[in-house]
């Protein structure tokens, strides 16, 4: 195995790692804001200090969004090397 399919192998897998990792972030955080099951009095006393995640998350996803981008262009251009 020559040094630029190395490369090319290591950057894919990390493409995919990322990708996964920014998956598993935004269940936890949308899990935890929302939860999973109805309101009940501990989940209902502090409403008026909840904020929504959604900003956040989706100023995350566009970052994780460039870098992804730019990481798929880089093996793409290694691709076409070999």
């Amino acid at each position: 195995m020559n040094t630029s399919r190395t490369v090319r192998a290591a950057l894919l897998v990390a493409i995919c790692m990322a990708t996964l990792l920014v998956v598993a972030f935004n269940i936890a955080n949308l899990v935890e804001a929302y939860g999973n099951g109805p309101p009940y009095y501990s989940r209902t006393v502090n409403m008026d200090k909840w904020q929504s995640p959604l900003p956040v998350l989706a100023a995350i996803d566009m970052a994780a969004l460039l870098i992804l981008a730019f990481a798929v262009r880089c093996w793409r251009r290694a691709d076409k090397r070999q």
